[in-house]
């Protein structure tokens, strides 16, 4: 599959790239797909959640009422989840969310997102860019260029570039990140995938392993 290439200014370079059909143009694997994506928003919880048990609830701990002959059920604390200010039964406890995949299946899943918006042309190609400072503007101006300014966009850059990430720091529908960096989530969250040149080849070798 060829892709134009394109400049930051949204302009034809009259060039192409050909994408690789070992990444680009796969058939999408569905389960693995969901399973990275489960596995990434799980991994965003912090498992901090915590509600009191009647072994932590501060009160009296006398017999309320005698065991037999009130013709309700037997109550021995007034800490019990059954009483209001009791403790709660079988609430939430701190816990780690995260769990792990294989990493053929994270690779495969990567790989399935990236065809699946390379096959509904949400795919862009551009030349490697840089700024002289950090100017969110300058990243804005990028983003209108290419008709990305209204819709949510992931660029993904070959190696680390301090001037356009902190760039593109305070914009909330656009994302930087390196080509190693790229997730499943991330590419599928995405309405268009902005790729650098340099880093087609980056992606090529972490996914074609």
């Amino acid at each position: 599959m060829k892709v134009a290439v394109l400049d930051i200014t949204g302009k034809d370079t009259g060039r192409k790239v050909e994408l690789s059909k070992d990444v680009f143009g796969i058939e999408p694997n569905d389960h693995a797909i969901y399973l990275d994506v489960k596995q990434y928003l799980a991994n965003q919880r912090q498992g901090t959640h915590k509600s009191k048990e009647r072994a932590e609830i501060v009160g009296s701990t006398r017999k309320i009422k005698k065991q037999k002959g009130t013709g309700t059920a037997r109550a021995g604390s007034i800490k019990s989840g059954v009483f209001r200010g009791g403790g709660r039964m079988f609430g939430p406890r701190p816990r780690n969310y995260s769990f792990k995949l294989n990493k053929n299946l994270k690779r495969l899943a990567r790989k399935s997102a990236l065809s699946i918006q390379a096959n509904d042309k949400n795919l862009v190609v551009i030349e490697d860019f840089n700024f002289d400072a950090p100017k969110t503007k300058n990243f804005v101006d990028v983003l209108k260029a290419l008709e990305l300014d209204t819709k949510k966009s992931l660029f993904v850059l070959n190696e680390e570039n301090t001037n356009v990430y902190l760039s593109s720091r305070n914009l909330k529908n656009s994302k930087v990140v390196k080509a190693s960096e790229i997730n499943t989530y991330g590419v599928l969250n995405a309405n268009k995938v902005v790729i650098t040149e340099s880093s087609l080849e980056g992606i090529n070798s972490n996914l074609s392993k």
